[in-house]
């Protein structure tokens, strides 16, 4: 028996080992550009050229979409809904502007260019890189059509020639726009960093207060004045000794505080308070200590901390939160989500009663709830069966695709509802996300490549490419200008909204040099997602 038999008769080695090449291959950079975990699909489109009869289950497709659209909603919730209280429909309104533009510049190019419905289905997917989208629409066709493979083909060949410029596109279109409309990053930052505080690089600094004015000040106060987004620690105050801060105490001068937030704030603090002092109480340790702890225990989890009303019962005041790579300053209204791994100063004999009240277990701050993941896996799935008419009598579902995501939004800005706590730890989301991706790509491409093979012999994918890239680069151009110079948005903002793929993201980190794309995009991406995959269905029904 030869490979390629052995191949077709165990289809999950097949999976697997495209999985696995497609992971090494993703990990190659050029210029500090890769594929990442889009490689898994032109892997397995490479394989299922190799041979038409190589072939995986339909369950595994399914398994993959689900977990990856639920564990993207369940993450991204909260900033999902923050963004209407913080904007309004702004920022919404913008996002389907955008996509109503990109819809309309598809359906132009589909008529100017003589593609069937099913290419540029894939083409508006691609030139996205909205992988989402395109297995909604293959969902869509398999309970329409009954699985319409020569539908499905077609969409993916589509989507694959059209992804390369759906990523090099859009950073083309941003940097012709920055140099158009003049940005300026540094600015944008500082207007932005009240509205969404940046708390990059969090350090700690002593400082002896030596201004006058700060003489009989509260801290809520001077917090109040001066809106810094800082945190403050021990104080070593001339009257009480060296004390926890909390809101009510006065300071005087000659007292020496530890505050923790980014260098601009603290370099801020300083030139207002007074001069840096020399840091003595991070060595002494004698009745206060410094501890991380892991959020562990589910009673906590989906609370402020203003609610376990820590100051009443311990003499403890917790400065930073670290929450997968990002860290961020404790502050009253954080919620607190399990696997956060939580910095506060706190009496030494308080410690094991607080260790005890968060969990501070690593095993149990990473298991998954399997009862509440399998419930809201399954309201998803639910929801995703509803159908439902559109103007003009087109029936839509939110499928596999759709339907867990939104249960996702929902349920992960609820957190918890009474014991049962939605959120997963965060390693373990963003290891069910990337297990689901790399299955629904790889199923993809194996069934995909044959298809792809025919498109290269016949010179079709050169009319596709070139689909794509004016597409891509168009529709973001266009965006931009409007969502910069008529709705007045922050480009550095913008650029989150149009991020549509990892790696414009990381390039739009490197080109404005802070989080501010971060930001944009944690807030759009969601909508953008839940929208992009009504509107690829809604391109595929309508187009004749």
């Amino acid at each position: 028996m030869n490979m390629s038999s052995y191949l077709i008769e165990n289809p999950l080695i097949l999976l697997f080992l495209v999985i696995a090449i497609g992971y090494l291959v993703g990990n190659i950079r050029i210029k500090g550009t890769g594929l990442g975990t889009a490689a898994v699909l032109f892997v397995g489109l490479a394989f299922g050229a190799a041979n038409p009869l190589f072939n995986v289950p339909e369950i595994i497709f399914q398994i993959g979409i689900i977990f990856f659209v639920y564990t993207i909603g369940l993450r991204s919730g909260p900033a999902f809904f923050e963004s209407f209280s913080k904007n309004g429909w702004r920022d919404i309104a913008f996002v389907i502007l955008m996509l109503i533009l990109s819809a309309l510049l598809t359906i132009v190019i589909y008529y100017l260019m003589g593609f069937d419905k099913a290419t540029i289905v894939g083409i508006y997917t691609g030139s996205s890189t909205n992988t989402t989208a395109l297995a909604g629409v293959i969902d869509m066709v398999n309970l329409k059509e009954k699985g319409n493979t020569d539908a499905i083909q077609h969409m993916v060949v589509g989507y694959t020639f059209s992804y390369p410029m759906g990523v090099l596109g859009v950073m083309v279109a941003i940097k012709i726009m920055e140099r158009f409309l003049k940005v300026d990053y540094h600015a944008e930052k500082q207007m932005l960093r009240k509205e969404y505080p940046l708390d990059e690089n969090l350090t700690s600094r002593a400082i002896e207060i030596t201004n006058a004015e700060m003489t009989g000040k509260q801290l809520r106060d001077i917090i109040n004045e001066y809106n810094w987004n800082i945190v403050f620690g021990r104080i070593d105050s001339k009257i009480h000794g060296t004390v926890l801060s909390n809101f009510d105490i006065k300071l005087s001068l000659g007292d020496t505080v530890i505050i923790v937030g980014t260098q601009e704030e603290l370099d801020e603090a300083q030139r207002v308070m007074g001069k840096e002092a020399i840091n003595n109480m991070t060595y002494d340790r004698k009745e206060y200590d410094i501890v991380r702890i892991f959020v562990s225990n589910p009673d906590v989890v989906g609370k402020e901390l203003s609610s376990l009303n820590l100051h009443e019962k311990y003499n403890a005041v917790i400065t930073r939160i670290r929450r997968g790579d990002i860290e961020m300053l404790a502050k009253s209204d954080t919620i607190l989500e399990p696997g956060d791994r939580i910095r506060f100063v706190a009496r030494r004999e308080d410690i094991k009663s607080i260790q005890k009240l968060f969990g501070d277990s690593y095993y149990a701050s990473n298991k998954i709830d399997l009862f509440s993941f399998g419930i809201g896996l399954a309201l998803g799935l639910i929801l995703g069966m509803i159908e439902f008419t559109l103007p003009g009598g087109l029936v839509f579902k939110f499928g596999f695709a759709g339907g867990p995501l939104i249960m996702g939004l929902i349920l992960g800005t609820l957190r918890r509802t009474g014991p049962i706590v939605w959120t997963l730890p965060y390693g373990s989301n963003v290891t069910l996300n990337q297990l689901g991706l790399t299955l629904l790509l790889a199923v993809i491409g194996i069934r995909s490549g044959n298809t792809l093979l025919q498109s290269l012999n016949d010179g079709a994918w050169i009319q596709i490419f070139a689909a794509g890239t004016l597409l891509s680069i168009v529709s973001a151009m266009l965006s931009l200008w409007i969502g910069y110079k008529l709705i007045k948005i922050p480009y550095s903002l913008l650029l989150g909204f149009s991020a549509n793929q990892p790696a414009i993201l990381d390039f739009a980190t490197d080109i404005t040099k802070n989080r501010v794309p971060g930001i944009g995009y944690s807030f759009m991406f969601p909508i953008s997602l839940v929208l992009k995959i009504l509107f690829a269905q809604v391109l595929y029904l309508i187009l004749v």
